[in-house]
């Protein structure tokens, strides 16, 4: 992450790093498993708050809403603030939404606290992997610590849904906000103690609130689109009004950063080859990841009857894969492999564990036909997220850090948003034209129902498998970058040259 002009006066390494590392983990895993821990327990907070079918999605979508929304300003804001200031805010506040959610006593209680985990969790997050950034500074020691957020960032979702049936099955639904309490409390106290932040290395310019203003209306209007798209129909002029409305407000946030002297988004960040084919390659294998777990978890409960807690079980192996491909084989390899030969064939792998779950038919064994996908699926994306968080934060200036932070959680969080609308309209579809076009005598309703949700997934999986095998060709096209914080501390080329105009101070 330093030029080699700089390493000689690196700052020193934080005394307690690896204790550092243990309490933004926790906090990272908080916001991750956030995004499906309610999944689970969505039907009883349905049943217990008598909330609608039309208003029930309202649960998912107001927190990626907030949260996506608002990322980049999150990130900008802990430049501007202080990531630990901005770190420990966001986790006192995050507790607070999730307290408030747990004891909602009606729909818009309910739908106002997730809304405000969102915004809490946009503050929280981007700081959380500056911080990190900027906790860490040689290169091994980085690499390992980055191959245990990224295996979390990944395999977080996965977690949520284990805990999620756990305590839904076994405690009550409430459980699910309020153990965010938990995890908060713990992180809190432990960064007050261990996390220190660089304040020299900060970014001080005025905040850029019209770039604000226009990535938050591009981001919340994208993800709203895609959302109303599963609910209304990709050709519905809502749909289509938003997705516009998004391209006209993202065109224009770029033209404002283009221009303005203190941009949200220094488009440096983004333009460089390596770290912009990792944001593009993360997002679109997030569209992947998010719709499996989504139509999996459907598939483990609707088709096959396990239990909350058995689904969370059946996605041990995933979650155990990610966390060996990350920190075992990624964090080994990250600095002695170029970065797209770690991205490419991780991304490539997982798309062959997609493609072998378009072979699943309502009596397929797990075993022989779950298990080995979500063990392809677990190494090459923790593989792949391992290099690509890696390369999606190399070469930036320290000033730089938290906007980089962001731009890694927006690609994971819209890439995940994306992914959970546009797969569940596309097995949607296929569902309904089955059902058309098998309705032969003989097949009981309730089969016919099951080989016609089952024909839905596999065709969303046969889509997922390919939005994949795209994000593992621009991996290989644009990551050409060798690895994260090599020996020499090398950064990209332009960036080389930017580092050299503007000096860091401290270093």
């Amino acid at each position: 992450m330093h030029t080699s002009s700089a390493t000689a006066t690196a700052p020193a390494p934080h005394p307690h790093r690896w204790k550092a590392l243990v309490f933004i983990a926790i906090a990272q895993l908080m916001i991750v498993l956030d995004a499906t821990v309610v999944n689970i327990a969505l039907p009883h907070a349905q049943e217990a708050l008598h909330i609608s079918d039309g208003n029930r999605q309202w649960l998912i979508t107001a927190y990626s809403l907030t949260f996506g929304g608002l990322l980049l300003f999150g990130g900008r804001i802990g430049d501007l603030w202080g990531r630990r200031r901005a770190f420990l805010t966001g986790l006192i506040g995050f507790a607070l939404a999730s307290a408030l959610g747990g004891a909602a006593v009606n729909t818009g209680m309910l739908l106002g606290a997730r809304a405000l985990q969102g915004v809490f969790g946009a503050l929280l997050a981007p700081a959380a992997l500056s911080l990190l950034t900027v906790t860490f500074t040689e290169a091994k020691e980085r690499a390992t610590a980055f191959g245990i957020f990224s295996s979390i960032a990944v395999s977080g979702g996965a977690i949520g849904l284990i805990l999620g049936g756990a305590l839904t099955q076994y405690v009550d639904w409430r459980w699910c906000m309020y153990v965010n309490i938990v995890f908060a409390v713990v992180a809190a106290v432990g960064a007050a103690v261990y996390v220190r932040d660089r304040d020299e290395e900060r970014n001080r310019d005025r905040l850029d609130i019209p770039g604000a203003l226009m990535a938050t209306a591009g981001l919340v209007t994208l993800v709203y689109g895609f959302t109303k798209a599963e609910e209304a129909g990709w050709r519905a002029a809502t749909t289509i009004g938003l997705l516009l409305a998004a391209v006209f407000f993202l065109a224009a946030f770029v033209l404002v950063e283009s221009r303005t002297k203190a941009p949200l988004l220094p488009l440096r960040v983004v333009a460089d080859r390596n770290r912009g084919g990792a944001y593009l390659a993360i997002g679109l294998a997030m569209i992947g990841m998010f719709g499996q777990f989504l139509l999996l978890t459907y598939y483990f409960q609707l088709v096959k009857g396990y239990s909350p807690v058995l689904c969370g079980i059946a996605f041990l192996p995933l979650v155990t894969c990610l966390v060996i491909g990350s920190t075992q084989i990624g964090a080994r390899l990250v600095n002695r492999v170029p970065g797209r030969l770690l991205m490419g064939p991780g991304i490539l792998l997982a798309a062959l564990g997609m493609l072998l779950l378009t072979r699943l038919t309502a009596d397929s064994s797990y075993w022989s036909h779950v298990l080995p996908s979500e063990i392809m699926l677990g190494l090459g994306m923790g593989i792949a997220s391992m290099a690509g968080i890696s390369q999606a934060t190399s070469g930036v200036r320290p000033q730089d850090a938290g906007v980089a932070g962001a731009m890694v959680n927006t690609s994971q969080q819209v890439g995940g948003s994306i992914g959970t609308a546009l797969l569940n309209t596309i097995a949607a579809g296929a569902t309904t034209g089955w059902l058309a076009a098998h309705a032969v005598a003989g097949a009981t309703p309730a089969s016919a129902a099951q080989q016609a949700a089952v024909h839905g997934y596999t065709v969303a999986y046969a889509w997922s498998a390919g939005v994949m095998a795209l994000a593992a060709l621009i991996a290989f096209v644009l990551v050409n970058a060798g690895g994260f914080g090599s020996g020499s501390g090398e950064t990209s080329a332009a960036d080389a040259g930017q580092e050299a105009d503007v000096p860091v101070a401290a270093h």
